[in-house]
């Protein structure tokens, strides 16, 4: 069966939702030995947290890339996931989604939370015809997440590197069963329709 073209796939629980995020080490080590964000991460800023493993590194370049060097694995409350969602607004105007550019552009400023649809990335990190989530937090949203929503911070770098040496050495399958199990997040008929069209 295709896939659609726009779905949330992650890995998730009765209760949480795991996003994935990459930092300097010196934000990302406390972060996952204290299983919280530390003081210096800038909770006043916009931070945009991403379902799909896989975007993430194409994004980190396998937590290669400078100050993306450790990858998180950040499981949040379901609940605050998706009150992010409704409360969200898309990054780009879509014809027919808003009556016009300007209606767009006060809705994207008063928001706390912005989707982004990338195309979601094979083991090559080449991109597939279907999309995956980027959900930026600001404001409130990027203060609850910090200081609410987070249930638990896991450093994954080393699950990264192994993945990417699998896929190196030639090997997919031994990549593709490291990698986490990530299904389609169920949500109601029409919750996200304010963010695609």
């Amino acid at each position: 069966m295709a896939e659609p073209p726009y779905r949330i796939r992650a890995a998730h629980t009765a209760s949480t939702v795991t996003v994935y995020q990459a930092y300097p080490p010196e934000i990302g080590l406390p972060a996952a030995r204290d299983g919280r964000f530390p003081a210096q991460w800038k909770r006043d800023r916009m931070t945009w947290v991403k379902p799909s493993f896989l975007w993430m590194m194409y994004r980190s370049g396998w937590g290669t890339k400078e100050g993306q060097e450790t990858v998180l694995a950040v499981e949040i409350g379901r609940e605050g996931f998706e009150w992010a969602l409704e409360h969200a607004c898309p990054t780009h105007y879509e014809r027919g989604l808003h009556p016009d550019r300007a209606t767009w552009k006060s809705l994207l400023r008063r928001v706390p939370a912005r989707v982004q649809w990338d195309p979601e990335r094979d083991l090559d990190l080449q991109p597939l015809p279907y999309r995956s989530l980027q959900l930026g937090l600001a404001g409130i949203a990027a203060h609850r997440y910090a200081e609410e929503w987070t249930v638990a911070v896991t450093d994954v770098t080393a699950l990264a590197h192994r993945i990417r040496q699998c896929v190196r050495d030639g090997d997919p399958e031994g990549a593709r069963r490291l990698l986490p199990v990530e299904r389609p997040y169920p949500v109601p008929a029409g919750a996200l329709a304010h963010l695609h069209r």
